[in-house]
C-alpha cells in the first residue's frame, strides 16, 4: 500500500510539475481527474499519440496515475459524459492505468436511488463495463452520499444490477462515517471490488450536532487524514485483511490548509501508519 494523491486542487499546474512536486514530495501516485474541458491531463491528445510522452514522465519522476477520475451527477443522463468515460477509458489502457474512478450518477426525477440503479444503471454501465473489460481496465464508483451510491444497500445493488467484475468502488470512507455507517464492515463486506481508496477524514462537531441534529448542517466537514474521526489503523489493517494493496488517495477538502500543505501533512501522517 502507498500514498497518492487527487490532483483536482493542484489543477492550474502542468502535468509534468505536477508529478515532480509530487514525486520529490514522496507520494507514489496520481489520481488525475480529467474532464472534457481539463487540459493538465488531456484524454484527447492521449488517444492521437500523447500517451507516449506522459509515460515517459511518469517513468523519470517513479511515480505511477493510480486511477483517471471524473466524477459527476449527470453520468446517468448526458450522453457526452457517457462518451468521455469511454474516452477515459481507451486512454487509460493507453496509458497502462487499469483504473478509471466515477460517480454512478444521481437519483433520476420522480425515482429512489435504488429505482434509478435498477432501472437506469444498467443500460448506461452495462456497455461501460463491457468496453472497461476489453481494455482491461476497471471502473471504480466513489461512494458521495450525493449520488445513487449511498448507503451499503446501494453498494449491493450497483453490483446485482450489472454483474461484472469489471465495476467495483473507489472506497471513500469519511462519507461512511457521519452517516454513521460501519466503513469497517464495508471493507470487509465489498473487499473484493474494492479498486480504488479516498483518504479523506471527518471531523464531527458535537457541540454543533447537539444544537441542530443529524438533519441539520454544520455538524460535520471534510479534514485530511488524521484530523478527524476515522480510525485510520483500523481501516488500513481491514484494507490489509480484504487484500487490498494499492493507493491511499488523498482527496484534500480541507478549508484549513492550501492545497500543498495539507498534501503534506496528510501523507505525513498515513506513511507513519503504513
Amino acid at each position: 500500500m502507498f500514498v497518492g494523491l487527487l490532483s483536482s486542487p493542484l489543477r492550474s499546474w502542468s502535468f509534468e510539475e505536477l508529478a515532480d512536486w509530487a514525486s520529490r514530495n514522496g507520494f507514489k501516485g496520481l489520481e488525475m481527474a480529467v474532464s472534457p474541458t481539463v487540459k493538465q491531463l488531456d484524454i484527447n491528445r492521449i488517444l492521437t499519440g500523447g500517451a507516449g510522452p506522459v509515460r515517459r514522465i511518469l517513468a523519470d519522476k517513479d511515480i505511477k496515475i493510480t486511477s483517471l477520475a471524473f466524477y459527476s451527477l449527470r453520468i446517468l443522463e448526458s450522453r457526452e459524459e457517457q462518451e468521455f468515460l469511454k474516452k477515459m477509458i481507451e486512454a487509460a489502457s493507453q496509458l497502462e492505468v487499469d483504473v478509471i474512478c466515477t460517480s454512478a450518477g444521481g437519483p433520476k426525477p420522480g425515482k429512489d436511488k435504488k429505482q434509478t440503479i435498477a432501472e437506469d444503471f444498467p443500460g448506461v454501465f452495462g456497455p461501460l463495463a463491457d468496453e472497461a473489460e476489453a481494455h482491461g481496465v476497471r471502473i471504480a464508483f466513489e461512494n458521495w452520499f450525493a449520488t445513487n451510491l449511498q448507503g451499503l444497500d446501494h453498494f449491493q445493488a450497483v453490483l446485482e444490477a450489472v454483474p461484472s467484475s469489471s465495476l467495483g468502488f473507489n472506497f471513500d470512507p469519511s462519507h461512511l462515517l457521519w452517516q454513521q455507517i460501519d466503513y469497517i464492515e464495508a471493507v470487509h463486506r465489498f473487499g473484493e471490488r474494492i479498486f480504488h481508496t479516498h483518504a479523506k477524514d471527518t471531523e464531527v462537531l458535537p457541540f454543533r450536532l447537539r444544537e441542530v441534529g443529524v438533519l441539520g448542517r454544520g455538524w460535520w466537514r471534510y479534514r485530511i487524514p488524521g484530523w478527524g474521526e476515522i480510525d485510520w489503523t483500523a481501516y488500513i489493517t481491514a484494507l490489509k485483511e480484504v487484500g487490498y494493496d494499492y493507493v491511499l488517495s488523498i482527496e484534500h477538502e480541507d478549508r484549513f490548509f492550501g492545497p500543498e500543505e495539507g498534501f503534506l501533512k496528510g501523507r505525513e501522517y498515513l506513511e507513519r501508519l503504513l
